[in-house]
């Protein structure tokens, strides 16, 4: 993952959580928890303050949760109690452990050509039939925004092809415009798919 980006959420974690508070995107977190059964395993990979993986353990699931940022760790820790594991999307190593996969706007921050690897990654650490959230901006190209962050955009059809290539398939996509810290509404992708 990009270390400029990690470096920017590590030193501005508490920013950003007041920013983003604990019900950002909760319609597809209360999709997502409505779709599994108590005691379900989830994964939140890349969880940033943890506000996602405390509404999930809430419900009921077994959570783990991922993120490169040591600042997001120390927050989701101060905020909800959430242990995290420090650790980049690529050296994430599971196997049929989750029933749920919520990976909300974080793959964007990884160039274009680590998708495919991080969905394989995904799939392998997915039961049979598991329900995978993927939130992420739509667009072309790679940019850093005034923040320094590094932002890879997706187009629909780039998307669908991914994941079908990678064991994914009845996938339900919507589009909605999303307020973004360097501000500005921009055009945004939620994506729900099952492991096949």
């Amino acid at each position: 993952m990009d270390r400029e980006t990690i470096a920017f959420y590590s030193d501005q974690a508490s920013d950003y959580a007041e920013f983003v508070g604990d019900s950002a995107h909760s319609a597809e977190l209360t999709r997502f928890i409505q779709a599994l059964t108590p005691g379900a395993t989830a994964l939140d990979f890349g969880c940033g303050h943890g506000w996602a993986a405390a509404g999930m353990r809430d419900a009921g699931f077994e959570v783990t949760a991922i993120d490169a940022s040591a600042g997001f760790v120390a927050e989701a820790k101060a905020r909800y109690g959430i242990d995290v594991d420090v650790m980049t999307f690529d050296r994430f190593e599971a196997e049929a452990a989750f029933d749920g996969l919520w990976v909300s706007f974080s793959l964007l921050h990884d160039p274009r050509a680590a998708l495919p690897g991080h969905l394989t990654r995904l799939r392998r650490a997915a039961r049979p039939n598991a329900l995978l959230y993927l939130g992420l901006k739509e667009g072309e190209g790679e940019q850093r925004d005034t923040h320094g962050r590094l932002y890879t955009y997706f187009g629909e059809d780039e998307l669908r092809n991914a994941l079908a290539k990678t064991g994914w398939g009845e996938i339900d996509l919507t589009r909605v415009m999303l307020k973004g810290m360097a501000g500005g509404d921009e055009p945004c992708l939620h994506i729900f798919a099952r492991a096949i």
